[in-house]
């Protein structure tokens, strides 16, 4: 299954690109599903009809869905909702008080997750498409998996085993005194399982020849500002984006006075994408005159995007990390583009490089050449962070 993942700062057009996107995917014959994961959907006023969450056909091999985080988490986390609700009720809380609070935060960016999962193991489209939330919902989405795992590693999996094994002998004392029962095998089996499915789908999101992120952004310098660190967060997750699509261009036809001046930014801001985000390749958009609403809309969206090509290619094969030995010295180089040295914080703990940008924080595990070895010194050249390791010396 190809996977292409629509992204950018909120406003900026990506579930216009999205849906445009599966048009033409599906008139290519391709059996296609546009799944919104924005909490704050607009798929179905993209498409001008009703969508829900389960899988609406729009036309011929194209399909349309909105994520409902709630459903979702009935089907997916019922066990677990059912009982943190039990254990706030037993503390006094209304029922309607205690289901609210079940539902954890969060939530629906992992429901997102697992839907894409299940979609890619179903493998009944060719090709799925994510409108995704805004970049910074979308890249905490991304950082679940290697989170969660380092939770489930270190504290989830060791209180199963024990939950479990102690169960039978201290469930007759413990649920008179708290007024609720301990945690069943279900209902402590749930989260694991949920962390096993997130876990396996990282490795979909990161392989660059099936899943690909798409930046939409506009020609106005926040939203310039904020596509290059998304590009940079998406590399430091391992997740490769092969487009650009430089939206609502207004065109050389519009002469009108009032627009010149914005003419003339926004030609300076058409350059500095192209500079800035180079060696990927960049497709303009003009502003329309009309709203991108209905099939009719989306259509000429469409041929202006793509034309006679097909969307499912990989525009730029993006080579996010690698590891170069030279003789017996290793070093890992990581592609973040845009990212001065000196707002990157390097640590190394066991077999784990701590990596922290920003408020964005990466515990990437190490290949088992590197894991035996401390980072010896870092630089950054043609926009990738290169860490060299050494041998640890002895004092």
């Amino acid at each position: 299954m190809r996977v292409i993942l629509m992204t950018g700062k909120g406003g900026v057009g990506k579930t216009s690109v999205a849906a445009a996107t599966g048009l033409r995917c599906a008139e290519l014959g391709y059996k296609t599903l546009v799944l919104s994961t924005d909490p704050a959907h607009s798929l179905a006023d993209s498409f001008d009809l009703e969508l829900g969450h389960d899988a609406r056909q729009i036309k011929p091999n194209l399909w349309g869905a909105e994520l409902d985080a709630l459903l979702e988490l009935e089907g997916n986390w019922g066990a677990v909702k059912r009982y943190i609700t039990q254990v706030l009720q037993a503390r006094g809380l209304e029922g309607a008080q205690a289901e609210e609070l079940a539902i954890l935060p969060g939530m629906d960016e992992i429901f997102g997750l697992v839907r894409m999962k299940r979609h890619y193991d179903e493998g009944e489209f060719d090709v799925l498409i994510i409108d995704s939330a805004p970049t910074g919902t979308a890249l905490r989405l991304l950082s679940l998996p290697e989170v969660s795992g380092w939770y489930m590693r270190r504290f989830y999996k060791p209180l199963q085993g024990i939950s479990v094994a102690l169960r039978p002998f201290v469930e007759p004392i413990f649920k008179p005194i708290a007024g609720f029962s301990l945690p069943d095998k279900e209902v402590m089996d749930a989260p694991y399982e949920f962390y096993q499915q997130i876990e396996a789908l990282e490795k979909v999101l990161t392989d660059n020849t099936q899943t690909s992120v798409r930046l939409v952004t506009n020609p106005e310098k926040m939203v310039i500002k904020e596509s290059l660190r998304a590009h940079a967060y998406l590399s430091l997750y391992n997740v490769a984006t092969d487009l650009v699509i430089a939206n609502r261009i207004i065109p050389d036809e519009v002469t009108d006075p009032f627009f010149q001046r914005w003419k003339g930014q926004q030609q300076q801001y058409r350059q500095e994408i192209h500079e800035n985000f180079h060696p990927l390749p960049v497709k303009e958009v003009p502003l329309y005159s009309e709203e991108m609403c209905g099939l009719a809309a989306l259509e000429r969206l469409k041929e202006t995007l793509y034309k006679d090509e097909d969307p499912t290619q990989v525009y730029y094969k993006e080579t996010t990390r690698r590891v170069v030995q030279d003789k017996n010295q290793y070093s890992l180089e990581l592609y973040l583009p845009g990212i001065p040295k000196d707002h990157v914080q390097l640590s190394k703990t066991g077999d784990e490089l701590n990596i922290t940008i920003g408020n964005h924080r990466r515990n990437l595990v190490l290949p088992q050449a590197l894991a035996a070895l401390q980072p010896a010194g870092a630089k950054m050249e043609d926009d990738y962070l290169k860490i060299r390791f050494a041998a640890a010396t002895n004092v």
